[in-house]
Formats: C-alpha cells, structure tokens, sequence
C-alpha cells in the first residue's frame, strides 16, 4: 500500500469536517505548495505541453497526481507527464475553463475540482502583497496571532530553504502611531523577496483568518535593526540546503512562468 502524502491527509480532514472552512483552506494550500504530476497526451515539447483533457458531465478536466507511481497506476503504464507545482498549475490553467482531476481511482484523495475552483485557487495565489513605506519608531515582543497562523508561518518559512538566513516576527509601531506586526528577513537571497513576501501572505489566507495583516521587511545581519528584532521577536531559522537555489529556477515551478498550453 502506498504511503498516505500530505495531499491524503488533508483531504481526509477535510471531508471530515466538510463545514470547516480552515480545513478547506488548508487542503487548498497543501494542493498549491506540493509538486503534482500532470498527464500528457504526448511527450513535452520544450516548455509546450499537451494535456490529456476528459470530458466529465460537460466540464473538461485535465488530471493530476501527487505521485509518479499513482499516474502510472492509473495510466496502467508508463505514460507522458510533466511535473509542476500546483501554484504554477492552477495559474496555467486559469482562464481556460478547464477543471483539476486530482489522483483519480488510485487514491483516497481522489476528487473533481470544477473550473470555478481552479479560477477561485488562482485568484487567491495572485494576490499580492502591497508595498508600503514606513518608519519604524519602536519593535516589541510578538503577541496577539492566533497559533494556527504561526504554524501557517513555520510551514511556509520551512519551505522557502535558502531564500534568507532567518526571520523574527516582532510588534511593530510606526512614526503615525499605527501598530501592527512586521516579519524582519534577514540576508535576503536576491531576488527573493517577492516569494518571500507572498509566502506571509498566503500563511495568512490559508490560516483562515479573515482580517489580519503581517508587513514585511528585509534586512542584513549587520543592520542595526536586525538586533533589535533579535532581541525582542520570535525567531524562525530558515533550512539551509546543499546548494543556494534561485528562486523559481527549476522548470515549472515558477508561478510567473508555468509551461505553455498547447
């Protein structure tokens, strides 16, 4: 029997719970952050693909899975596929009508998401962070986030190896009097800011909560400002991987640039 994946497990609470919409949510975002596999009517020519597309009640779906083996399974063989994170899938697919046919009769995930979900998932994943300019007057200790956020934050920073050193969530309250919170980055790969960013951003849709705002900064180990942050917030150290990745480097898993429809 095949190991149970992330995928499975929040689908299970999910249909187990089908008026929580947190875990909703939560399944939407482990769908969004997994690699999924996606199956070809032929093999990929470059960065063009072509899906295998099924008609189901007059909806056209194409079909993913979150294991090579279980496309293979279902495909009874060998088959043409390409691999592609579900962020970058879903915005592939936005706009064309077509619906997600998630691991479908080789697992216990198996479900049909309509067009309207894909369109709906796309929306949410495009949202992104504005840009503000503030002064800050003073950093204080963190409180007042509901945990379920926090663990959507060391999830996601958990996932983003190697796009900074580290992060401290502080208070912060800037020269108009305005408090909020503020997640200080420190040593920020280049380049990898907007990711970073977006991540925050989708901790927070994800978690649920309907109102709540994190601003974000980026800041150099040897900036006075990172010491204070470091004295007052609560740290989250980024993994460290073999090799310091460029963000959106590998093919397909760039949201902004997914393989090309054909």
């Amino acid at each position: 029997m095949q190991d149970e994946t992330e995928i499975d497990r929040a689908h299970a609470i999910m249909e187990a719970a089908p008026e929580d919409a947190a875990a909703r949510l939560r399944f939407y975002e482990r769908m969004a952050d997994s690699e999924l596999f996606l199956l070809l009517s032929e093999e990929a020519k470059g960065d063009d693909i072509l899906p295998e597309v099924f008609d189901v009640d007059q909806q056209r779906f194409v079909l993913v899975f979150d294991r090579i083996e279980r496309l293979s399974a279902f495909a009874q063989g060998p088959a043409p596929y390409a691999g592609l994170s579900g962020r970058a899938l879903v915005g592939m697919l936005a706009g064309q009508g077509i619906g997600l046919g998630l691991n479908l009769d080789v697992a216990p995930s198996a479900m049909l998401i309509g067009a309207e979900g894909v369109e709906w998932l796309a929306r949410t994943l495009a949202d992104a962070p504005e840009e503000i300019e503030a002064r800050l007057r003073e950093l204080t200790p963190p409180g007042g986030l509901p945990e379920t956020v926090l663990t959507a934050l060391d999830r996601k920073l958990a996932m983003a190896g190697g796009l900074a050193s580290l992060a401290y969530l502080v208070g912060a309250e800037l020269q108009d009097g305005t408090q909020g919170m503020l997640l200080a980055f420190v040593d920020t790969v280049e380049g990898a800011e907007a990711a970073l960013a977006r991540a925050v951003g989708e901790a927070l849709t994800f978690s649920g909560i309907e109102a709540g705002r994190i601003d974000v900064i980026h800041l150099r180990s040897s900036d006075e400002l990172a010491a204070r942050a470091a004295r007052v917030g609560l740290r989250f150290d980024l993994p460290k991987p073999a090799a310091r990745p460029v963000p959106g480097a590998n093919p397909g898993m760039d949201p902004d640039k997914p393989p090309k429809l054909r």
